[in-house]
């Protein structure tokens, strides 16, 4: 899989704090058994009412924000469920990193095994971001991954922590299994030099 260095792109500000994987995902859409399809149950209730007519105050629907490959959110993202619906969906509809002030813990690690980049950052870097994206929708955002900042087009310059293993996971392509198989090597050298020093374990 090709490296993932820079995420760059016009961001939907969606500053809806403990938004949850039920919102993000909801139940009705878990009936399929692939993930195919997901992007149309993305943020459902919030961007259709209960006619199934889109809602204009949606900023999903609304022209400036479509193709919005970062979407900026609020504080405890994902929380909820442990559905990884959520974060296929939000990839579908063609975002590529979530930034808001916090995550929820599961949420958090499902995006990462799926190559879904989530910034953490301030709540007063979070309300200029907002503040900007509203005031100029056509604005872009740059994620520099491998320097782990966001740009913003005003010249500002965010510094957000990921840990090695997150940040080795989203810019290569990786998911858990992938990053241990990448230490196989290691693995076979430990019980080589393990059943050598315990022979009779090797029997058991």
């Amino acid at each position: 899989m090709n490296r993932l260095t820079i995420i760059e792109g016009t961001a939907a500000p969606l500053p809806i704090d403990n938004l949850d994987t039920d919102q993000i995902m909801p139940k009705q859409f878990l009936r399929i058994i692939d993930k195919a399809g997901l992007a149309d149950g993305l943020l459902y209730d919030l961007r259709f009412d209960a006619q199934g007519t889109p809602r204009a105050d949606s900023v999903l629907n609304q022209t400036a924000y479509k193709g919005a490959r970062i979407l900026i959110g609020g504080s405890n993202f994902g929380c909820g469920s442990s559905r990884e619906h959520a974060v296929w969906g939000l990839q579908q509809y063609g975002f590529q990193a979530v930034i808001a002030p916090s995550f929820a813990e599961i949420f958090y690690s499902n995006a990462m095994n799926n190559r879904l980049l989530l910034v953490q950052l301030e709540r007063d870097a979070i309300d200029a971001l907002v503040h900007a994206s509203t005031q100029a929708p056509e604005a872009t955002l740059r994620i520099d991954l491998e320097r782990q900042t966001v740009h913003s087009a005003d010249g500002k310059t965010y510094t957000y922590p990921l840990g090695a293993r997150h940040k080795r996971m989203v810019i290569e392509g990786m998911d858990t299994i992938d990053l241990t198989l990448s230490s196989l090597p290691e693995i076979e050298g430990f019980e080589r030099t393990h059943f050598a020093q315990h022979a009779w374990a090797s029997v058991l």
